[in-house]
C-alpha cells in the first residue's frame, strides 16, 4: 500500500501564485515562501473586509480512538469534492505541532488522496509561525524575571507569577521547574514550568485577533502575575506588548497551501482542543469566507471539545456561525467504543457497533442543541462490511440524520461528492440559527456546570474551595462574561479516558483554573490532562530520519 508521504511526494504541485490566482489574488497579495506556500499580506486581508461571505461548514467528529477517525482527511476530501461539483471552496485548517509529530499522533496534513501539500513542510516548521509564537511568549517570560531582577518596581509577588514558558515539543521534564538558580546575578529563584506552545495564550490570541491593532490590545491585557495586594499585573504594565506584536507581525498573516487536487488551503494557528480552544484563526476563516463560496474548516478532537469551543468561544467572540456541521465517524472507532479491542476491529461485529454508536448519538444531539443542521460522514475503511454500514446508516436515520459513506482517502474528492451535495443541500434549505450553549452573564461556575451536564452528560462538576474562591474573585474583577475553555481528556465524555461510549451521571473534577485575559476566556483544567504532554515509550522520533538521497523518512 502506498504511504501518505509517498502519495504526497508524487502529487503535481502548482506554483502557489497560480493557486492564489484561483481565489482572485494577485502576486502582490501573497508573500511566497518558496514555490509552493505563501502568506496572505495584511494589505490583501484589509481589502477583503467588505466582501459578502460564503457558507461556513464545520467538520467535527466522535471522540478519537486509536482506530482513527480521519477528521482532517475528511475536511480536505470535502473541500476537494465541493470544488469538483462547482462550488468555489477554501479549506481552513490548523497548523500541526512538532510535539505530536515526534510523539505518537503523527502529522496533521490529512491522508491518502485527501492531503495538504507540501506535507513535509506543513508538519515540520512550515513558515515559522509556531516559533514566532514561542519566542513571543518567552520574551514576556524573560521580561517578567528581568523586571524583578532590576528592583521589581511593579511589586510582583513572586509566589503569584502565573505566566509560564512554552516550547513546541512534548517534554514532561519541563512541566514543573525552578528558575533563576545559581546566585544573585541570575535573579530570584522561584517555581515555574513549561506548557506546550499550542496551549499558550499567545497562540489563542493570534487565533482570535481581528488585525494587528486588536492583536496588540489583546497582548497588552495578558495578566502575568499579581502583587501582594492581589492587584493584577499585565503585559502592558511591563511595556512588553509592542515588542510582542512585532514578533507576531508576519505570523498573523494566514498561510496558503494546496491539496493534492491543487485546491486552496489556508493553514493558520494550531491550538489543541483538549487543552486549548482547538480552532484555526478567525483571520483565516474570514479570509476564506471572503474568497470562496464555501469554507470547510475543522475543530480539534471530538465535538465535545473542539466543536463546543468553536461555537461557544470562536463564534461567540467573532460573530461567525456555521451553516452546517459534518460529524466524522468510522465503523472501527464505533466498535472500539462498543468494547472491541483494536486487534479485533477487522472482524464484523454489529452488536458492538450498535453499542458504541451511543457516542455518535450524543455528539449529534449536542450539535443539534446549538440549532445547527448535521450530516454524518462515514469515513470508509476496507474492513467495513455491508451489514455494519447498513446498521450505522439505520441508526442515523432513526435520529433524523443522514449518514453518507465517503471514500476520499482512496479516491480524493471524487469519493466525497455525495457528502458535498448533501452539505450544499443543507445550506440551501435555509439559514442556520446558531444558539450558544450559555449566556455571557451566566456565572463562571455555572458555565462549567452547564458544559459538564449538557455536553458531557455528567451529573455535575466539582472543584475544591480554592478554585471556587478564584472564580468568584475573577467574577468580581470583571471577567464574569468570559466563556469557558474546558481542558480535559479527548478520549471520553468524562474526565476518565477509559470510559468510552456515552458515560452518564459522572463527575467532572476541576483541579485548576487559569485566566486568559487577553484571549478572553477562562481555562478549566479537569482530571489528569496535562498542558505539557509527554512522549510515549517508543516515540515516532525514533523512526524519523533522512534517506541516502536526503528525503525525510518515517514521517506520517
Amino acid at each position: 500500500m502506498t504511504s501518505d508521504i509517498e502519495i504526497a511526494r508524487a502529487a503535481k504541485k502548482r506554483p502557489i501564485v497560480e493557486v492564489a490566482a484561483r481565489l482572485g489574488l494577485s502576486p502582490e497579495d501573497v508573500l511566497p515562501y518558496g514555490h509552493d506556500k505563501a502568506k496572505l499580506t495584511h494589505a490583501a486581508l484589509a481589502q477583503m473586509q467588505d466582501r459578502a461571505p460564503g457558507k461556513l461548514i464545520l467538520v467535527t467528529s466522535i471522540n478519537p480512538t486509536p482506530a482513527g477517525e480521519g477528521k482532517t482527511t475528511t475536511t480536505v476530501g470535502l473541500g476537494d469534492a465541493l470544488n469538483r461539483i462547482g462550488r468555489k471552496t477554501v479549506i481552513c485548517l490548523r497548523e500541526p505541532s512538532l510535539g505530536p509529530n515526534f510523539g505518537m499522533k503523527g502529522g496533521a496534513a490529512g491522508g491518502g488522496y485527501a492531503q495538504v501539500i507540501p506535507m513535509e513542510d506543513l508538519n515540520l516548521h512550515f513558515t515559522g509561525d509556531f516559533h514566532a509564537i514561542g519566542s513571543t511568549h518567552n520574551l514576556l517570560s524573560a521580561m517578567i524575571d528581568n523586571h524583578i531582577h532590576w528592583g521589581n518596581e511593579l511589586g510582583f509577588d513572586i509566589r503569584r507569577i502565573s505566566w509560564r514558558r512554552v516550547v513546541d515539543m512534548n517534554d514532561r521534564a519541563l512541566r514543573d521547574i525552578t528558575v533563576a538558580l545559581g546566585g544573585a546575578s541570575n535573579g530570584y529563584p522561584r517555581e515555574s514550568g513549561f506548557d506546550i506552545s499550542v496551549a499558550s495564550e499567545v497562540m489563542a490570541i493570534l487565533c482570535l485577533a481581528e488585525n494587528l491593532v486588536d492583536l496588540q490590545a489583546r497582548l497588552a491585557r495578558i495578566v502575568v502575575g499579581y502583587t501582594r495586594e492581589l492587584k493584577p499585573i499585565t503585559a502592558a504594565d511591563l511595556k512588553a506588548d509592542g515588542a510582542m506584536t512585532v514578533l507576531l507581525r508576519d505570523a498573523l498573516q494566514p498561510n496558503l497551501a494546496q491539496t493534492i487536487e491543487n485546491n486552496p488551503v489556508l493553514v493558520h494557528g494550531g491550538p489543541f482542543a483538549n487543552i486549548a480552544h482547538g480552532c484555526n484563526s478567525v483571520i483565516a476563516t474570514r479570509a476564506g469566507l471572503a474568497l470562496g463560496d464555501y469554507v470547510v474548516t475543522e475543530a480539534g478532537f471530538g465535538a465535545d471539545l473542539g466543536a463546543e469551543k468553536f461555537l461557544d468561544i470562536k463564534c461567540r467572540k467573532s460573530g461567525l456561525a456555521p451553516d452546517a456541521v459534518v460529524i466524522v465517524a468510522t465503523i472501527r472507532a464505533l466498535k472500539m467504543n462498543g468494547g472491541v479491542a483494536k486487534a479485533d476491529l477487522g472482524v464484523e461485529d454489529v452488536p458492538a457497533l450498535v453499542l458504541g454508536s451511543t457516542n455518535l448519538e450524543r455528539h449529534i444531539g449536542n450539535i443539534q442543541k446549538f440549532g445547527l443542521p448535521v450530516v454524518v460522514a462515514i469515513n470508509h475503511f476496507a474492513t467495513d462490511t455491508a451489514e455494519e454500514l447498513a446498521a450505522l446508516t439505520g441508526i442515523c436515520e432513526g435520529l433524523g440524520v443522514k449518514a453518507i459513506l465517503c471514500r476520499h482517502w482512496a479516491e480524493g474528492g471524487a469519493g466525497a461528492e455525495e457528502l458535498a451535495r448533501a452539505v450544499v443541500a443543507m445550506t440551501e434549505e435555509g439559514e442556520a440559527a446558531l444558539k450558544l450553549l450559555y449566556a455571557d452573564e451566566l456565572p463562571l461556575w455555572e458555565k462549567i456546570q452547564t458544559i459538564s451536564r449538557e455536553i458531557y452528560g455528567a451529573a455535575r462538576a466539582e472543584a475544591p474551595a480554592r478554585i471556587m474562591a478564584q472564580l468568584s474573585q475573577w467574577q468580581k474583577e470583571g471577567y464574569g462574561d468570559f466563556p469557558i475553555c474546558m481542558a480535559k481528556t479527548q478520549y471520553s465524555f468524562s474526565a476518565d479516558p477509559a470510559l468510552l461510549g456515552a458515560p452518564a451521571n459522572h463527575v467532572i473534577p476541576v483541579r485548576e483554573v487559569r485566566l486568559a485575559a487577553g484571549a478572553g476566556f477562562i481555562v478549566a483544567i479537569c482530571g489528569d490532562v496535562m498542558t505539557m504532554p509527554g512522549l510515549p515509550r517508543h516515540p515516532t522520533a525514533q523512526r524519523i530520519g533522512l534517506t541516502a538521497t536526503g528525503e525525510i523518512d518515517g514521517l506520517f
